[in-house]
C-alpha cells in the first residue's frame, strides 16, 4: 500500500511542479503516465492491443490540454485514470462493435482493481449523486456502461428522444457543478 501512496504523491508532485511552469516536471509527468497507461490500455483492449498506442497518445493529450482542470487538493490518479477510461469508452464506441471473449479467456477480464479505481468510483459516485436517480441510471448506462442511446431508453423507460434530452441535460448539470467545485 506504501508504494501506491508514493507513486501517487511523485506523480502528484510532477504535476503540480509542471502547472507551475517546470517543464522538466511536465515532460517527466508524460513519461511516466506513458509508462502507466499502456498496460491499463492493453489489458483493457484484449486482441486489439495494436489500438494501445493510439490511446496513449490521445490520453496525454487530453492529460495536457485538461491539465488546468485539475484540481491540486484531490489525487491526481484518479483524475488521470479517469481520463484515460473515457478515452476507452469513446474508442470502443467508435469501433461500432463489442468484443467477445471465450469464458476460459474471461479471467483476463478480471483484472484486480487498483487503488485508482477505487478513487475513481468513490469521485464518480459523487458527482452523480446530484442528479436524480432516474437520470442518474440513463448517464451510468450511455457513459460509462456503453450501451446506445436507444438501449439505455429502454432500460430507462424513456423514449429515444427524451433519453437525449435527458443525457444532453444531465451533462450540463454535471458540467456545471463540476465547474462550480473549482472556483
Amino acid at each position: 500500500m506504501e508504494g501506491v501512496v508514493d507513486r501517487e504523491a511523485e506523480l502528484k508532485g510532477l504535476m503540480v511542479r509542471g502547472l507551475d511552469g517546470d517543464p522538466v516536471a511536465w515532460r517527466a509527468l508524460l513519461m511516466e503516465m506513458r509508462g502507466a497507461l499502456t498496460p491499463f490500455f492493453k489489458r483493457r483492449l484484449i486482441g486489439r492491443e495494436a489500438d494501445t498506442e493510439d490511446l496513449v497518445q490521445d490520453c496525454l493529450i487530453a492529460i495536457h490540454a485538461k491539465r488546468a482542470t485539475y484540481d491540486r487538493s484531490l489525487p491526481f490518479t484518479a483524475w488521470a485514470y479517469a481520463i484515460a477510461r473515457y478515452k476507452l469508452i469513446d474508442h470502443l464506441r467508435r469501433q461500432g462493435r463489442r468484443h467477445d471473449v471465450p469464458l476460459e479467456d474471461a479471467s483476463v477480464l478480471l483484472a484486480e482493481h487498483t487503488v485508482e479505481d477505487g478513487a475513481v468510483r468513490r469521485d464518480l459516485r459523487r458527482v452523480l449523486s446530484i442528479l436524480p436517480m432516474r437520470q442518474r441510471r440513463l448517464i451510468e448506462d450511455v457513459r460509462i456502461g456503453g450501451y446506445s442511446l436507444a438501449e439505455a431508453a429502454a432500460r430507462n423507460g424513456f423514449t429515444e428522444g427524451a433519453a437525449k434530452v435527458s443525457v444532453h441535460r444531465s451533462m450540463k448539470t454535471l458540467v456545471a457543478s463540476v465547474s462550480a467545485d473549482e472556483d
